[in-house]
């Protein structure tokens, strides 16, 4: 089984009663609403991978505030040849202020718009499940960084 690695840095950004999101395309097509972030570079420190992401992403200059949580996520799928990929996820969550840029949207990248969305509203956009564990982080602020949550392949 081919082990997968992936770490990256998020930011939850509201203001006025809305929350900054991504489109975020899969390679199958498909659109889904993500928080501002990706991936970090080797060697990279994951505050300026959040600043960085969140710039490619949104137009945006964002401030990482405070650090929210950490949330981990793990799943199987399978790869090319039969072989199956063990897929484990670490994603940082910082609060992000929008301190200046422009709204706009990404181009060549893994995400095609970017927009406020009312948190109210939320619930009813097709959307990853790290919008709500990054909303659930910036409501609950556990002292500790960490939701618990039973194993969800979905998350």
């Amino acid at each position: 089984m081919h082990k997968e690695l992936r770490v990256a840095a998020y930011a939850v950004c509201v203001r006025d009663g809305q929350v900054l999101l991504a489109r975020w395309v899969a390679g199958d097509g498909s659109k889904r609403w993500t928080l501002p972030g990706g991936g970090m570079d080797h060697g990279e420190d994951p505050f300026d991978t959040v600043i960085r992401e969140a710039d490619e992403e949104t137009g945006y200059v964002v401030e990482p505030v405070t650090l929210l949580g950490v949330d981990s996520l793990r799943r199987r799928y399978p790869r090319r040849l039969g072989a199956v990929a063990d897929f484990h996820g670490l994603r940082i969550v910082y609060e992000g202020r929008v301190t200046g840029g422009e709204l706009r949207h990404e181009t060549d990248g893994s995400t095609d718009l970017a927009a406020w969305h009312p948190l109210e509203s939320v619930a009813d956009l097709d959307r990853v499940g790290l919008v709500d564990i990054g909303l659930e982080l910036w409501r609950a602020r556990p002292r500790n960084g960490h939701l618990h949550h039973p194993a969800d392949p979905g998350r």
